[in-house]
């Protein structure tokens, strides 16, 4: 958690124990006591809010370039069709990885690999749930198994992305203890929730910026006319607009 979330959650408390000693309503009490939960819950629940844990959200670029990370593989229907679509047209891309989805997949995390793309990490069992409020023993056991995974296949993620993107107020050291950094999206396509591929495509060019970062998906969840379909117009017309599907490196990112 930042020091000054911190010192804002722990003032807010003192705020309303004072108000409650004095001759104060009430009321403000309770206010100022939850009114800092709630700020805290904001930048824990919010993808891109930066209170917890430093979130990357574009990266700097003077080039028509992008960057395509899309989330929850490997799976062994979608991930290698994605690569052929990206290989058509010349894209990188950084796949946001489940551990043990890799570990059951380990075949299609070394074409990610051995086709240029990087690997992100995604946590172990994708708890959507209750990873943003889960203890620091399980967060560590969430990074930590997925990074053994990883490690086995060949891979070694630098890049963080909470499940649905929300945080927990462990992870910053935990991330900070295993070297690696969050990483959230500037563009949300929605594919996990569009009904054709042409929803996605008008999704991601209405708001597409040089160094803008894309969240696409992968898998089962999405709807069978979007899946892999989605990502394959995306990339189409992101070219044909004149933008490169790159990696940005770690010092370009903001």
């Amino acid at each position: 958690m930042s020091r000054w979330l911190l010192l804002l959650f722990i003032l807010g408390k003192g705020a309303a124990l004072a108000v409650w000693l004095s001759s104060w309503s009430a009321g403000w009490g309770w206010a100022l006591f939850f009114g800092t939960d709630f700020v805290l819950l904001y930048h824990v629940l919010v993808p891109n809010a930066q209170g917890v844990v430093r979130v990357y959200t574009r990266f700097e670029t003077v080039r028509r370039e992008v960057w395509l990370t899309i989330d929850d593989g490997p799976d062994a229907e979608d991930t290698p069709r994605i690569l052929e679509v990206l290989a058509r047209h010349g894209a990188r891309a950084t796949f946001f990885l489940v551990g043990e989805r890799a570990a059951r997949h380990p075949e299609c995390v070394q074409a990610i690999l051995r086709q240029g793309h990087q690997v992100g990490h995604h946590t172990q069992t994708h708890p959507e749930r209750s990873f943003w409020c889960a203890l620091p023993r399980r967060v560590g056991s969430e990074l930590d198994h997925a990074l053994a995974a990883f490690s086995a296949i060949g891979a070694r993620p630098q890049w963080f992305r909470a499940p649905v993107g929300m945080k927990n107020l462990f992870l910053a050291r935990a991330l900070r203890k295993r070297d690696m950094s969050c990483v959230g999206w500037t563009i949300r396509s929605w594919d996990s929730t569009a009904r054709s591929p042409q929803e996605v495509v008008d999704t991601v060019l209405s708001r597409v910026r040089a160094g803008s970062i894309v969240l696409l998906h992968e898998g089962p969840r999405l709807r069978p006319a979007v899946r892999v379909q989605a990502i394959a117009e995306v990339v189409r017309h992101l070219t044909g607009q004149g933008f490169r599907c790159v990696l940005p490196s770690a010092e370009q990112l903001r």
